[in-house]
């Protein structure tokens, strides 16, 4: 489930980005850092997320604000504050603001582990009572990484079923080029758009979808690519 996963975190502490960048790169996910307000604002605006691990107390301000401003946005982006602050007002103040779940510092990473699952799985199934992208005869199942066109069930690579499952999330939003190659392959990887194109057209030969008129993967020409509608 959290395989090719991005996550956002937002902690003023060197060792605790370290120590999570380890863990959370054992399970498959791919993670961002910022150490300020200001950066995370900047990494969130250039790059989706697909979840927010976030400390209160940061040197430019308090960790409630970025939550107001992600709601106040309309975004659905899961959201884990991670704290030294063991207050319950603290922690009420948190949860009001939309923050998915508190956690308090020193943590297990076992512990994160799982509250992460439960964030992504609760984000999936709000989306709708299966957590099933369709588009056409296409069905991409997020749950069980299981990818069908029609009756038959398409077998990917890794990194094919990464940037499907990416655009699914994201289903009807443009994403660039850049966006997708940090997502799938990690930082570094920004302009290696021809290996992108490459896998691009083995997806689109995999699900039997033509470049020329598209069922599935819209190409948006100098930009990125997107997931058609339903």
């Amino acid at each position: 489930m959290t395989e090719g996963v991005s996550v956002l975190v937002v902690d003023d502490e060197p060792q605790i980005r370290r120590f999570l960048r380890v863990s959370l790169s054992a399970e498959g996910m791919q993670m961002s850092e910022a150490g300020s307000l200001a950066q995370a604002r900047l990494v969130l605006d250039r790059q989706p997320q697909d979840l927010l691990i976030l400390d209160l107390g940061l040197p430019d301000g308090d960790g409630l604000t970025l939550i107001n401003e992600v709601r106040r946005d309309g975004s659905d982006l899961p959201i884990i504050v991670l704290s030294v602050r063991d207050d319950e007002a603290v922690k009420v103040s948190a949860l009001d603001a939309g923050a998915n779940d508190y956690l308090c510092k020193p943590f297990g990473v076992g512990e994160l582990l799982a509250r992460i699952r439960a964030a992504l799985r609760h984000r999936i199934l709000a989306a709708g009572s299966r957590p099933v992208v369709e588009v056409g005869d296409l069905r991409i199942d997020l749950n069980l990484r299981q990818v069908w066109v029609g009756d038959a069930e398409i077998k990917l690579s890794r990194k094919e079923y990464a940037i499907l499952e990416l655009l699914a999330r994201h289903n009807g939003q443009v994403l660039t080029q850049p966006q997708i190659l940090r997502a799938v392959w990690g930082r570094g990887h920004d302009d290696d758009t021809q290996y992108l194109r490459v896998y691009i057209g083995q997806l689109r030969q995999k699900l039997g979808d033509d470049a020329a008129s598209p069922r599935y993967l819209l190409t948006e020409p100098g930009v990125g690519y997107r997931l058609k509608r339903r």
